[in-house]
């Protein structure tokens, strides 16, 4: 099917009635550290989050203030998470709601809240309470790129998207900001990603259009196999493109559905893509499982292997570490039907017969862009992940991180 959606600037203040600013106030120690987006008109929300049992203080309080399928404005800092600070942690994320409510004229209720970085520190919030109010007084039509750079943490860029989409005779706009380097690996990371679009619909459909595109994209990206106490994917949908409200799961909600994939798709690459000390993107592909069950399992434990991914890094040819990581998913596998490809070079095929392609392995590993392709030659099911390798550099960030 041809792509109905394309590309346009703007990021989440891309559609219709959406603001965003994104200001400087210390809580790290260099670069924008407080976001807040912001529709002009009640919207719609739908959310998901991390499913860490210790969560941060505001995961619980925003994960409350979507139970009515109503928000109209998201405040964010970096460079703290508010995470394992006890009473305080969570009467400091009320506080930012409040505010936010107040600097914007609207129920506490309709505030979504979020932090990234530090756990187990306490927010200094005189630095996040004029923050809040600094980016209140800057909300703009293209304020999103300044947002997406208030929300970053080891991220070596900021990342963001946009696209349009016609849906019952009108354009609608998706847009889309992310950011994530680090403890990476579902459900989800730690990464946050705000999503807006002026698209009608219904908001139980919304939160099913999100969580499909969440489990096809977010929920697919490795790092590190860590997962964090504070991540969060939200959207905001006010309407405002006029389109006939999406009640049912028609051919105009399977539009959107495909638009947001690629929007929530494209953020997760560039997560990877942007990995603590990373060299090379990677996609992880599974075929020929029995199920998509078993060919997700087995793709998770391929990305997941350090060994792997440290000779992807060293540049390797040591294809045995797949072999291994497959044969320690759990999974039935029968060696002996087992392929395994990188890019398009077979390097074990069924039968167990080793390729010697050594000096062409070696060169193709010198790329920075990989595809490893196992069939296990048992059925029809495909899965895919995608992850990075794993560097010196990683180990130096992680040893190093505070601030």
């Amino acid at each position: 099917m041809a792509e109905d959606y394309q590309d346009v600037i703007g990021g989440i203040t891309a559609p219709q009635g959406f603001l965003a600013a994104g200001v400087e106030v210390g809580i790290k120690s260099e670069g924008r550290d407080v976001a807040l987006i912001y529709s002009q008109n009640s919207a719609k929300v739908a959310a998901v989050f991390t499913t860490n049992q210790c969560s941060a203080a505001p995961v619980k309080l925003s994960r409350e203030n979507c139970e009515d399928g109503l928000a109209q404005a998201i405040v964010v800092n970096s460079g703290n998470a508010n995470a394992c600070t006890g009473k305080r942690g969570w009467s400091d994320a009320e506080r930012m709601e409040e505010l936010a409510a107040e600097e914007l004229n609207l129920k506490q209720d309709q505030i979504l809240v979020a932090s990234t970085g530090i756990i187990g520190e306490f927010l200094e919030m005189n630095k996040v309470e004029e923050g809040i109010k600094k980016a209140a007084a800057n909300l703009s039509e293209t304020g999103s790129a300044h947002a997406a750079e208030a929300i970053m943490t080891t991220d070596t860029y900021s990342k963001e998207l946009a696209v349009e989409v016609e849906i019952g005779g009108e354009t609608v706009t998706i847009g889309g900001i992310a950011k994530g380097s680090g403890m990476i690996e579902p459900n989800m990371a730690t990464m946050l990603s705000f999503l807006t679009t002026d698209l009608a619909i219904d908001a139980q459909l919304l939160d099913q259009a999100l969580r499909k595109a969440v489990n096809n994209s977010f929920n697919k990206i490795i790092v590190d196999g860590d997962q964090s106490t504070n991540d969060m994917v939200s959207i905001l949908a006010n309407g405002q493109a006029g389109n006939s409200s999406i009640q049912e799961q028609d051919q105009d909600y399977e539009k959107f559905v495909a638009a947001l994939q690629y929007v929530t798709k494209v953020l997760a690459h560039q997560i990877v893509l942007d990995g603590e000390g990373a060299t090379k993107f990677v996609e992880v592909e599974v075929a020929g499982a029995r199920n998509k069950s078993d060919a997700e399992v087995v793709a998770r434990k391929i990305a997941n292997s350090n060994l792997v991914k440290t000779a992807l890094f060293g540049e390797d040819p040591n294809w045995g570490r797949i072999v291994a990581a497959v044969g320690a998913s759990g999974i039935d596998i029968d060696l002996a039907k087992l392929e395994i490809r990188m890019n398009d070079l077979l390097l074990l095929d069924q039968d167990e017969t080793v390729l010697n392609y050594e000096e062409e392995l070696e060169e193709l590993l010198t790329t920075d862009e990989i595809k490893l392709k196992v069939n296990l030659n048992l059925g029809e099911a495909v899965d895919r992940v995608w992850t990075c390798d794993l560097s010196y550099e990683y180990v130096e960030i992680n040893g190093e991180y505070h601030t």
